[in-house]
């Protein structure tokens, strides 16, 4: 079988810029690459590789490549690490017409795309995600930052990249655990905005969550969501307003993340997240049963988790969704569905609703 073409979605906005999805992906790098023009390659460990193709790249175009390798995950968003990166701009004489590339998951895009911000008011950046969850959720909506003491991201800026490249062989590596998890995000798109994803997981759920099994499956599902995300943000960049659909899941599933000391994966909380907010409006009249369950058996089919049982945690999940970013005040909102791909707020539900739709989440099915 023919190998995939490689797939383009614009993002709108000021600048504008594509994120390009396919075996080619690599090949749009030297649109950004010029004579002389300086490139800092900031690496997560592990890719060595894919950094010394992407320098090669950029080095056969006339730039001037420098590959620094940072800490792995979230230990890369660090002030210490932010400086030693700033320091060694400063030592190799970037000006605002050189280039930050990023390459790996979305804790080093994150990292790569706030050093470019922050450095001389601004440079450009390019983003290479290497996980599902970078190149669908932290690499597209120019959202960057750095984490501190006292929480995640709460030192950040909203700076576009000039592009984004994902070549879904460079996902091939991940654990399938942490791929699976990523389609979490994927499959709330689809919710939100786009059926045809949750049509193409249920065709097929085992080649849905191996992007090897069938590479151009994956270029479908990853610029599907790419698709929908890019057209949230070109219209709410600084999330105003529309952007928190992308929060789909994420009340819930930040609430469980806290409670459980970040144990639990990310796109894991979100799913049983997304399974509780569709109970919670069932309940409350917006959506009908056979919504409700296409949640648990979309999710379930990938293999990802729909329920939260043990021990009841109610209080401490409350307490945590209180603090959510959504919130005004005393009033809880959540983004919950009025029908497929028809999202809506539920404010200042019912207290008895909540802790029934809870309850529902508890009891494994």
């Amino acid at each position: 079988m023919s190998a995939p073409a490689t797939r383009t979605v614009e993002v709108r906005g000021e600048p504008g810029y594509a994120v390009h999805v396919g075996p080619d992906a690599l090949a749009h790098l030297t649109a950004h690459a010029r004579e002389g023009r300086r490139v800092l390659l900031v690496v997560q460990p592990g890719r060595a590789q894919l950094a010394a193709q992407a320098a090669a790249v950029l080095a056969d175009a006339g730039a001037r490549p420098v590959v620094v390798e940072v800490p792995d995950a979230e230990a890369a968003k660090t002030a210490q690490v932010l400086e030693s990166l700033w320091r060694r701009l400063g030592q190799e004489g970037f000006t605002r017409d050189d280039l930050v590339v990023g390459v790996g998951g979305g804790a080093v895009t994150d990292l790569a795309g706030f050093v470019a911000a922050t450095w001389l008011r601004g440079v450009e950046s390019v983003l290479l995600p290497t996980s599902l969850l970078g190149v669908v959720d932290a690499a597209v909506g120019g959202k960057t930052g750095i984490n501190t003491p006292e929480g995640k991201n709460l030192v950040g800026a909203f700076h576009p990249p000039r592009a984004v490249l994902c070549d879904p062989a460079w996902l091939a590596s991940m654990p399938r655990a942490d791929y699976v998890s990523g389609l979490a995000e994927v499959v709330k798109a689809g919710f939100i905005a786009d059926p045809v994803i949750l049509d193409l997981v249920e065709a097929d759920p085992v080649a849905a969550g191996d992007p090897t099994a069938a590479p151009g499956l994956a270029v479908e599902l990853i610029t599907r969501a790419v698709r929908v995300k890019a057209e949230v943000v070109a219209a709410d960049l600084r999330e105003a307003s529309l952007r928190e659909i992308l929060n789909y899941g994420h009340t819930f599933g930040h609430a469980v993340e806290q409670v459980e000391d970040y144990r639990w994966r990310h796109g894991d909380a979100v799913a049983v997240g997304m399974v509780f907010v569709a109970e919670l409006a069932h309940r409350a009249g917006l959506v009908d049963q056979a919504l409700l369950e296409r949640h648990r058996t979309v999710l379930g089919s990938l293999g990802l988790p729909t329920a939260y049982p043990g021990p009841d945690r109610w209080e401490e999940l409350r307490t945590a969704m209180a603090r959510d970013k959504k919130s005004r005040g005393s009033t809880l909102r959540f983004v919950a569905l009025e029908g497929l791909a028809s999202p809506t707020r539920l404010e200042a539900p019912d207290e008895a609703l909540l802790r029934e739709a809870y309850e529902a989440v508890r009891r494994p099915r």
